[in-house]
């Protein structure tokens, strides 16, 4: 039986779109309104395409259906893979009135959002995201992008989505590590920004991790939420975005040392996270006992409190440079001013810098 949960919208005038939430959506919730045109390209890959790609044309009814089916993996987010979905559209003889439609997770959405901002300049896209990191954030947002052996994320564009179809049934088929991955990203937007939500998490984390149908629709509304007032504020992350990245800087260093797949994006982010609490620590502006809140409840999501086993200062240090959060040459770092409230800084001093990183990294 399929039902709408919840449903909210991502607030950008004339490019609003909705974000619908709920069970058994995947093959019933007709988005046929969304495309403009006659034509369909889901993009999935070869784990989510014998699970969810037919009930994924059923959304589509009386439209021309192609598909690209992509190999899975955050290894493959890079050009060659991209291509694939450029040749899709072009041997299928797509138009600049084609839907894109990203069926999968968070590598399948960046890359198909990218396809569509780049295809004949820029075509429409619908989400459907398969995993709960997509679900509660990559999603949502429009950024879209690759990956760059030197760093992650780092060619892109923005380009916001025509629907997000959020179907948590979808979640049955998830390994606990992506569940846990996931988890990560809904726990960041109760550090950053709801005090509440982060009660809520703590008493609620149990059922969480357990995928109990009600709990885990509530905590992706309630981030999708959060997300997209964010969103809505500051699109292209010019200011009040980027407290988004709690965790990020630290944690992208680690994706990109440990080789991309290795650690799951919301491993690092997780690892990240208690990093960046930890510095704030140092910084005078969190308690050591909210430190530990903040790191207890991502043990408990089953994440990693460590980065890689032979991870140095010095490599983060190497990796952290080329982020794209820096501007001319300054280190940005999303750091806790009290449990539920984040602010970008430039100023962590460099030797509490320095001390989170040697408490931090370990030897081999």
């Amino acid at each position: 039986m399929s039902r709408v949960l919840h449903e909210l919208t991502v607030e950008l005038g004339e490019r609003s779109y909705p974000i619908i939430i709920g069970q058994g959506l995947l093959g019933s919730y007709d988005l046929s309104s969304f495309v403009s045109g006659s034509q369909v390209m889901i993009v999935t890959n070869e784990t989510v395409a014998p699970l969810y790609l037919d009930r994924a044309v059923g959304c589509f009814p009386g439209k021309q259906i192609d598909t690209v089916v992509l190999p899975d993996g955050e290894k493959y987010k890079d050009w060659q893979t991209l291509n694939m979905i450029f040749d899709g559209l072009l041997e299928s003889r797509h138009t600049r009135k084609t839907t894109l439609v990203a069926l999968g997770g968070g590598v399948v959405g960046d890359m198909t959002g990218f396809a569509a901002a780049c295809y004949q300049r820029g075509v429409h896209f619908i989400q459907m995201p398969t995993t709960l990191l997509s679900q509660v954030d990559s999603s949502v947002g429009g950024k879209t992008g690759i990956n760059h052996p030197l760093g992650k994320n780092m060619v892109g564009a923005f380009h916001q989505p025509e629907a997000v179809l959020i179907d948590t049934d979808s979640l049955c088929t998830l390994p606990p590590r992506e569940v846990s991955a996931g988890l990560a990203e809904v726990i960041k937007y109760g550090l950053i920004r709801d005090i509440r939500f982060l009660d809520w998490l703590e008493a609620e984390m149990d059922r969480l991790v357990a995928l109990d149908a009600s709990a885990i629709a509530e905590a992706i509304y309630r981030s999708c939420a959060c997300k997209a007032e964010v969103v809505a504020r500051d699109e292209r992350e010019g200011g009040l975005r980027a407290i988004l990245n709690l965790g990020h800087t630290f944690g992208h260093a680690i994706e990109t040392y440990a080789g991309y797949g290795n650690w799951l994006h919301g491993e690092a982010v997780g690892t990240g996270m208690i990093m960046a609490a930890d510095l704030s620590v140092r910084e005078g502006m969190i308690s050591r006992e909210q430190c530990d809140r903040a790191a207890a409840l991502i043990r408990r999501a089953g994440l990693p409190e460590l980065p890689p086993a032979g991870m140095t200062p010095g490599d983060f240090m190497e990796l952290m440079s080329v982020d794209k959060k820096n501007v001319d040459g300054e280190l940005r770092l999303v750091l806790l001013d009290g449990i539920g409230h984040a602010v970008v800084t430039g100023d962590a001093a460099a030797d509490n810098l320095d001390a989170t990183l040697a408490r931090f990294c370990r030897s081999g």
